[in-house]
């Protein structure tokens, strides 16, 4: 019986120590309870509940069918010193299945963990859309949500930025602030020009205090050329290649490593800085899929993120990949 913590000394001292066990976790008995019951100190029942799992008497075994997902979480939270992890069960189903699902767990996430004072900010996209949709029975909560990035043009309207943030305030009854501004501009004196108008300066105040961040991760290489094709030129995409980007968060681009690429196109991008998303309270990631796992590892890598939400699937090959 004995495997590790303080040595039993004979029968009488394990019996006693099963009796406690027996009382606590079969009889769902209180500590106070025992307490009363055998005579001993409350403080002296917690020991012995230590003592009964240092030493083998007790076992805990959580009976789950996703425990292999909750396996995952932990891993991945030790791998990247991540605050929290979320791995959604998921098939090898539809693309959009997955979107749906990462979606679905962060809307209650958020719901989990906001709370009246927070500053809130959202980047654009698919995920982030559908995240907004699932925020349903809400409480009430004063907050301010916050663009974290201008919105491209030529996408589907409910996932410009402002969309997302209109539904979010509405879901939490809350403050809602627009940045009406594009993510990149076609010159960089056009962005000087729209961070340095009055009606920006709200916006840039807001950034400061950011404390929960929630974004999706792209992978501009693959699915997301037709968003890019409005705002770079030939030389933008051979350039991205060059320096081997595999990821954009906020319209803001990084290598495998998380090494942010300094570029033209980054100097007129209209969005937070992603090193600000390292200090933040929740720096949310939203992600899944094949082609996204190396834009994944590297905002993990750059540390751009401290809460990852991803399926099943997608966390296996993050651990493979990272090896």
């Amino acid at each position: 019986m004995q495997k590790g913590g303080k040595k039993l000394k004979d029968w009488d001292d394990e019996r006693l120590l099963v009796k406690v066990a027996q009382m606590y976790y079969h009889n769902n008995m209180s500590q106070s309870e025992i307490s009363k019951r055998l005579g001993i100190y409350r403080t002296t029942i917690s020991r012995m509940l230590k003592r009964a799992r240092e030493n083998g008497i007790v076992t805990i075994h959580i009976n789950s069918k996703y425990n292999y997902c909750y396996e995952l979480e932990d891993k991945l939270e030790k791998e990247f010193g991540l605050k929290e992890c979320i791995v959604v069960p998921g098939s090898t189903g539809e693309r959009e299945n997955g979107k749906r699902a990462v979606a679905k767990a962060g809307a209650e996430f958020l719901k989990r963990i906001v709370k009246d004072g927070d500053n809130v900010g959202f980047a654009w996209g698919s995920t982030l859309a559908y995240l907004s949709d699932e925020l349903k029975n809400c409480k009430q909560t004063s907050i301010n949500v916050v663009p974290l990035v201008g919105g491209p043009g030529n996408i589907v309207s409910d996932y410009h930025v402002n969309t997302i943030i209109s539904k979010v305030a509405k879901a939490f009854n809350c403050k809602a602030h627009y940045l009406y501004a594009p993510a990149i501009t076609e010159k960089k004196e056009t962005k000087e020009a729209i961070i340095n108008d009055s009606n920006f300066s709200s916006i840039l105040k807001l950034w400061e205090k950011i404390n929960i961040a929630i974004v999706g991760i792209g992978s501009p290489a693959k699915s997301s050329n037709m968003i890019w094709m409005g705002f770079f030129e030939n030389e933008d995409f051979t350039y991205l290649e060059k320096e081997n980007v595999v990821g954009d968060i906020c319209s803001r681009f990084y290598d495998i490593s998380g090494r942010l690429i300094d570029s033209d196109i980054n100097d007129r991008t209209i969005a937070i800085e992603l090193e600000e998303l390292r200090y933040m309270e929740y720096s949310v990631g939203i992600a899944e899929s094949l082609e996204k796992v190396p834009a994944i590892l590297g905002a993990l890598r750059g540390r751009f993120i401290n809460t990852l939400i991803t399926t099943e699937q997608t966390a296996k090959l993050l651990l493979d990949f990272n090896q």
